[in-house]
């Protein structure tokens, strides 16, 4: 479709109240907090993700899915004075992805990776993620995802366990969009003012693939931040 459809049609290019609109605002409002914008090169993925590419006002890579994070590395080797961050999904990230991140912050690679959680595939018609909780219903897991799949990936903490104690690593949501994008400020503060590793995973909404109304995913946002705790890691 033309963009101008698009333009016509929604207020963005993602699916009416999805939660990555907030995100992107909020770390647009962080970019502009640090007046960093000439510096930013941003890195997105394949997924719901590379919808992105239409928000900020800056450089952007698309890469192959699950390959923004080592993309953003090699690029930060080459470009030390850009802020270079890697923006995907719980799958881009946690999946396929996933042995990209963990090296990334074992080395204490000085890039900020940004991921958002909304505990399905989205853009493929809303199948089980890494991180589906325990007896929640996706496509793939119509009577609700079962122990034999594990319970949801807490990233953030895994990312923890295995980074250099100067890496920030954090989780958000986009319930609390204040705190989001000072938290966004504190990531990219540690990569270009301390040359260090940051992690945020950003916990999202899916109104299309969860089938809930504007306060019932809000709802079931906060429920997630029960089993998935907002605040620095």
């Amino acid at each position: 479709m033309p963009k101008s459809w698009y333009a016509e049609s929604k207020p963005h290019y993602f699916c009416p109240g999805c939660g990555h609109g907030v995100t992107l605002k909020q770390l647009g409002y962080a970019i502009d907090d640090m007046n960093i914008q000439e510096d930013v090169v941003f890195g997105i993925d394949i997924g719901c993700s590379l919808l992105a590419w239409n928000f900020l006002a800056c450089d952007t890579i698309q890469t192959h899915h699950g390959r923004t994070t080592p993309v953003m590395v090699g690029y930060k080797m080459t470009k030390p004075s850009k802020v270079a961050l890697a923006y995907m999904g719980d799958g881009g990230g946690y999946a396929i992805g996933l042995q990209s991140l963990l090296h990334a912050a074992f080395r204490n690679n000085p890039v900020t990776v940004i991921l958002v959680n909304n505990e399905n595939y989205a853009m493929t018609g809303g199948q089980m993620a890494p991180t589906t909780e325990l007896g929640v219903a996706t496509t793939t897991s119509p009577n609700g995802k079962t122990i034999e799949f594990g319970p949801g990936f807490k990233g953030p903490e895994t990312v923890r366990s295995i980074a250099s104690k100067d890496a920030f690593i954090a989780r958000a949501s986009v319930s609390n969009p204040l705190l989001l994008r000072n938290i966004l400020k504190e990531a990219m503060e540690t990569q270009t003012e301390k040359n260090n590793f940051s992690f945020i995973e950003v916990l999202s909404i899916c109104p299309t693939n969860w089938k809930t109304s504007a306060e019932d995913s809000l709802k079931r946002v906060k429920e997630m931040e029960k089993y998935y705790p907002v605040g620095k890691i």
